[in-house]
This record gives C-alpha cells, structure tokens and sequence, in this order.
C-alpha cells in the first residue's frame, strides 16, 4: 500500500465526521458515567442498605489468608452497568 494512499484515506476517514462523533461519544458517555456512578453511590446503593435490613456495603469483603478481597465495588459497577445498560435500551426504543 503507498503511503499517499494511506495518508489520503486517512483525510477521507477523518473528513467524514466519524471521529468527531465518536469523540462527543465518549465525552458525553464519560459525563454520563459520572451521573449514574452518583446515583449508585449516592441514592440507590444507601436505600438498597436500608431494604434489606440496614446492610452496609461499604464493608463488603472475604479474607483469604492474607489478603482481602473487597467485593463492594464489583457490585457498584455492576449496578452501574445495569443502569447504563437500562437507559441506552431506552433511549434505543424511543
């Protein structure tokens, strides 16, 4: 392949929009991470505690010999995921 050519594609693929989409993409989906991460954290998570009996997360974790293994984030991200997961099928079906 010369290297004009590719130089050349690589104008063609950048005048298209597509990197600047993809760029407001993740700007906007880091933004949205933040959001939902807060109402993980901040709203779901504390009143999840309080439905199944004043559970705690924060302290969440198993010892193994020496080293502990702290679980409570794995179940943040999961929840976080599902949120995300929930809100683009959403938006997808409307």
């Amino acid at each position: 392949m010369k290297p004009n050519k590719t130089i050349s594609e690589f104008k063609e693929f950048i005048a298209k929009g597509n990197v600047m989409d993809m760029a407001v993409g993740v700007i906007i989906g880091g933004a949205f991470g933040k959001i939902v991460t807060s109402l993980v954290n901040d709203i779901l998570m504390p009143i999840v505690g309080i439905l199944i009996g004043g559970l705690d997360f924060t302290g969440l974790k198993i010892e193994v010999g020496t080293a502990t293994i702290t679980y409570r984030n794995f179940i943040q991200n999961v929840v976080d995921f599902l949120i995300v997961a929930a809100c683009i099928f959403a938006m997808l079906k409307f």
